[in-house]
């Protein structure tokens, strides 16, 4: 008897099932006690009593479950209580646990006394993403452990895992009285043709890493273990993640989608066009092409950014959509159209536990799928059906549609049509144009890079046009070009997104240091279309945390090219960052300080770690660095050496604890000297810093490390002055809290020690006098070693520092104001100070080699630093150096 009045909606569902459906009609009789269920408590309650059913054998306990839960979940969808997510995810649980219970039974079966171990079942396609649908196939593959799967001793693994796969699928899709459990497609194995339907899991591995497919990717995007040995299906994701998840940018995945769809298109062509017979699944503005357009957004981004890696489409939609890389309602039109193709698919599955896709093309069966769902004629369905359809459709036609146009190949016509754009030389630019078409470079010599070049080149030699100096941003494109290995996904990126075409130029016409870190490693644009890269660097701190993490597991030179690929992101960001004027010099200077800073944090930590692992630790001693010059200073520039020095804490013992023990001076000597390789050392992800160490007490002649006590006598008694001026802009930077607090406090106190003022200007006198005649300025613009510059500024700073012991502070910003507002220095020396600092950002990217940028690069300079023309940031200049020539000068004849 039903104890509750029933919901009309829940009636509705009943009768349009067993008038329209004549599974769910014949589904009903056999279990009458699903429907009661249903009317009186919910679909969720017929659910859970339906998968409580029982039967004989597994085969037909399975059977009947699934034909009462398929009714269940039916009457659920067909009365609006049960989402398509809820809908699916009935489906898909069902499906994993007969999966498990099938497993089980048929390794019972044939070796009855071992553990079920050794055979794992990978989900791909709609279950794998927990997206299963009404009659659909499940996509397996199937994958054994030869070291632990049960067989008998005659056997091979293989043949024994291949009897188990057979007994496995027949007892999912073999049809008895009570119909089928799953219907089992293996044919997304590697090979299917000549492989067995189980495959050993490191073969398959190997297969992935070497031999794949681009459409085997978007295959994999939705696999997970759903069934066995979760230990060897984990092994198996896990090492195939880097061939699905691309850390590099890869938009040629974007073409490798399109063609499949393309493929399908023309196999199916008789169902693409929309209306009676349409494909539901394959046709143009179909399932698959919502999931496919999905897929190429996640294959092209989720290798850097793994949150935009569920296998669910709702799902990813909904995080592509958040993370900035698919508009949003571009987004909320593909879920919607997602939800009703899928809804409609349900439908006519329903009809009669067809595997089918397609309406029906007569209007008697578009009517009853039609009034199933609850229109009362087929033309409804359409109607509601049509328009996100078209959407789908024609988002996909734009996907990878890029440039179609191609600049000319009869060398008259380019000339013509460069000379338009304005290229001062464009016969020059004809011959660069004709040289990469001939093939030469190795980055052309594949056709599909040929193809990916063409199609992404008039677009950026348009915005080279435009740039300050067209030639010269057209001479290290050039450069790339010549340079890079390969240049098809560079190439491709460059054409799946025009307007970074525009910021390459601003860097390839103005910024040699950046031209050449892109021609070094050109998936550095990469970075560039990820929104944080413009974010501003977190603390040094925070970002030795995030280095630390991103290493943590990793071997040794693992660890420390990986964390090289990171760092140089950072700095062709920041340099980025710079050049299309999103920052200002001092805010970039002081973002590759932190970046350094967390560098060396992260890079010594790895160090420590790995060189104890062969010589032990050292009790009570532990390695201290100082920063020293403008890391010490907290600004650096895009070429600027580490100045450091090492020192170690007092040790307790006489060597250390380890199976290869040293003594301490061997022990830290060894250390420091990996770190600074771990800083300094090319690897394939190019190099990093340059490391200099000659502050160390007596220099170059002196031990590289020394015990923090012997630091400390050596500066109370035996330091140059030059010595105590470099300590003035010292601060430590590495080792515990408690030894940085130490070395801290022995700064302070060197600094503060008494000095003979006479005796201070005469050496520092004397020390600047021997720069210049070393070092001559290299012209009007060199902003450190000209008169007036910084170093000059430097020079009177530290003097003052250490004959008046205010303003002692490694921060030179912070120093010159303490300075000033003491009155021992104008207050035009703060803003000279900035000015200068601010030129000098800028040139080490604008002019690394020269002491000026080229005249085209003079007024992206002069905006960077705050002017408003190149004449008025040259009569700031000159005004910021008289100042300080007037400093200097007072500062000498001060004693």
């Amino acid at each position: 008897m039903v104890s509750a009045k029933p919901s009309p909606d829940r009636l509705g569902a009943i009768q349009r099932a067993n008038a329209h459906a004549p599974f769910l009609r014949e589904a009903s009789a056999a279990r009458p006690d699903i429907v009661e269920r249903f009317v009186t408590s919910g679909p969720e309650a017929a659910a859970a009593e339906a998968i409580e059913t029982g039967g004989k054998t597994v085969d037909a306990e399975l059977r009947r479950r699934r034909r009462a839960l398929s009714l269940a979940v039916a009457l659920g969808d067909l009365s609006g209580e049960l989402s398509l997510r809820e809908v699916t995810a009935f489906l898909s649980d069902f499906a994993d646990a007969a999966i498990q219970r099938s497993v089980e039974a048929a390794m019972a079966e044939l070796f009855p006394e071992e553990e079920p171990q050794g055979l794992s079942v990978i989900a791909l396609g709609k279950l794998g993403s927990r997206e299963l649908n009404f009659s659909s196939d499940v996509d397996l593959l199937l994958l054994f452990d030869p070291k632990t799967l049960p067989r008998r001793e005659r056997d091979e693994p293989g043949d024994a895992a291949v009897r188990i796969g057979r007994r496995f699928v027949e007892l999912l899709q073999k049809r008895t009285e009570d119909g089928f459990v799953e219907r089992v497609d293996l044919r997304l194995r590697p090979s299917p043709e000549v492989t067995p339907i189980v495959l050993p899991v490191n073969a398959a591995i190997s297969y992935y890493e070497s031999a794949a497919v681009g459409w085997e990717r978007a295959a994999l995007i939705r696999a997970r273990c759903c069934a066995g040995d979760r230990e060897v299906g984990a092994a198996f994701l896990s090492a195939i993640e880097p061939f699905v998840w691309r850390r590099a940018l890869d938009f040629g995945a974007i073409e490798e989608v399109r063609s499949i769809s393309e493929r399908i298109r023309d196999h199916y062509s008789d169902r693409q066009q929309f209306g009676r017979g349409f494909d539901l699944k394959r046709g143009r503005g179909g399932i698959r092409e919502v999931e496919f357009y999905v897929h190429a957004q996640q294959l092209v981004h989720g290798g850097r950014e793994p949150q935009l890696r569920p296998g669910a489409t709702l799902d990813a939609i909904e995080v592509l959509q958040k993370a900035g890389h698919l508009e949003k309602k571009l987004g909320d039109d593909l879920a919607e159209a997602y939800r009703r193709l899928r809804t409609a698919e349900h439908r006519v599955q329903m009809v009669d536990d067809q595997q089918t896709h397609l309406l029906p093309p007569g209007e008697e069966g578009l009517t009853n799928v039609a009034r199933l769902h609850g229109f009362q004629a087929g033309d409804e369905l359409l109607d509601w059906l049509g328009p996100s359809v078209e959407r789908v459709g024609a988002a996909f036609d734009e996907l990878a549609g890029g440039n179609s146009a191609r600049l000319p190949a009869n060398p008259d016509a380019l000339r013509s049509d460069l000379e338009k754009l304005g290229f001062p030389d464009a016969e020059s630019a004809v011959r660069r144009v004709t040289e990469w078409r001939s093939g030469r470079p190795r980055s052309l010599r594949s056709a599909a890079a040929k193809q990916a070049f063409e199609a992404m080149l008039p677009a950026l030699i348009e915005a080279i046009a435009t740039s300050a100096d067209p030639m010269r941003a057209l001479n290290r494109l050039a450069d790339v070009i010549e340079r890079i290995p390969s240049g098809v996904n560079l190439y491709r990126l460059l054409e799946a997104r025009p307007g970074l075409t525009t910021l390459v130029a601003r860097i390839l016409a103005h910024a040699p240091a950046l031209s050449e870190l892109l021609a070094r490693r050109p998936a550095l644009l990469d970075s560039l279309l990820d929104s944080s890269c413009f974010d501003p660097v977190p603390s040094a701190s925070d970002f030795a945390a995030f280095l630390k993490e991103e290493i943590r597991g990793q071997p040794y030179e693992v660890a420390i090219d990986r964390a090289r690929r990171t760092i140089n992101d950072r700095r062709f960001a920041l340099g980025v960052q710079l050049i299309d004027l999103r920052e200002d010099p001092l805010t970039v200077g002081r973002g590759y300080a932190r970046v350094a800073e967390g560098t060396l944090v992260a890079l010594a930590d790895a160090t420590v770690a790995e060189f104890e692992e062969a010589h032990g630790k050292f009790p009570g001693a532990e390695l201290v660095i100082i920063g020293l010059g403008r890391l010490g200073g907290e600004v650096l520039t895009n070429a600027s050496d580490l100045d450091i020095i090492y020192l170690f804490t007092q040790p307790e013992a006489e060597q250390s604890v380890g199976p290869k023990p040293l003594g301490p001076a061997n022990y830290f000597n060894r250390l420091a000297n990996r770190v600074t390789a771990a800083l300094s050392v090319p690897t394939p992800a190019g190099p990093l810093y340059d490391v200099d160490t000659r502050l160390r007490p007596q220099g170059s002649k002196g031990m590289l490390v020394v015990t923090v006590d012997a630091f400390a006598d050596y500066q109370r008694s035996e330091a140059w002055t030059w010595e105590h001026m470099a300590l003035a802009r010292a601060r430590p930077v590495y080792g515990s809290e408690s030894a940085r607090a130490t070395v801290s406090a022995l700064i302070s106190e060197v600094l503060n020690l008494p000095a003979d003022p006479a005796k201070v200007v005469a050496d520092a006198v004397r020390m600047r006098s021997e720069i210049a005649r070393h070092k001559a300025p290299s012209g009007p613009l060199d902003v450190k070693l000209s008169e007036g510059g910084l170093v000059d500024l430097e020079f009177a700073i530290h003097v003052l520092q250490l004959t008046r012991k205010i303003g002692l502070d490694p921060r030179l910003e912070v120093a010159v104001k303490q300075l000033a507002d003491a009155e021992l220095v104008e207050q035009n020396i703060i803003s000279a100070q900035h000015l200068l600092t601010e030129m000098l950002v800028t040139l080490r990217l604008l002019a690394p080699e020269t002491a000026s940028p080229s005249e085209e690069s003079c007024e992206l300079m002069a905006r960077a630093c705050g002017s408003d023309s190149w004449a008025d940031l040259l009569a700031r200049h000159d005004e910021a150096r008289q100042s300080v020539s007037k400093l200097w000068e007072r500062v000498k004849g001060s004693a």
